[in-house]
């Protein structure tokens, strides 16, 4: 989660000119991307140390909106400010990317699929080596998968 203060200074944009935009699309943000914090929550923010100075000029009828990853994400889509643009353009990059690598792991392992089930025809000893090799590689998959 991130106040509004944090992802303008992230955005290289002011806090006023972010709620402004949120306020103008506020159909690209609903509650899973963006809430008001409440009373309490400003209250316990004010009292923390790392709180302090990004509340202290805010005015008090106004609590800071609160962004979940997604609404962080949504953000840099309608800021204008060459940074948001760079995280914009980022995000979608991993995306892209994430899908290939989804895509490679699940064609590999259809076809390791494919490839055991034609191995019940070998010997058991053939057979018991060939098991081996495929928990080794979807291991080996699996270990990649957690990397990326």
């Amino acid at each position: 989660m991130l106040l509004d203060a944090e992802l303008a200074a992230l955005y290289g944009v002011s806090t006023k000119r972010v709620n402004e935009q949120v306020k103008r699309n506020a159909e690209r943000f609903p509650e899973d991307f963006l809430f008001r914090l409440s009373g309490t929550e400003v209250e316990a923010l004010n009292r923390s140390q790392v709180a302090t100075g990004s509340q202290k000029h805010r005015d008090p009828r106004f609590p800071p909106y609160a962004f979940t990853e997604h609404g962080a994400i949504m953000a840099a889509t309608i800021l204008n400010s060459p940074r948001a643009e760079q995280m914009s353009v980022y995000v979608v990059r991993a995306f892209v990317k994430l899908r290939e690598s989804l895509a490679l792991h699940t064609g590999l392992a259809r076809e390791l699929a494919t490839l055991k089930s034609r191995v019940d025809t070998l010997d058991a000893d053939t057979r018991g080596q060939f098991d081996q090799v495929y928990e080794a590689i979807l291991g080996l998959m699996s270990s990649a998968a957690k990397k990326q």
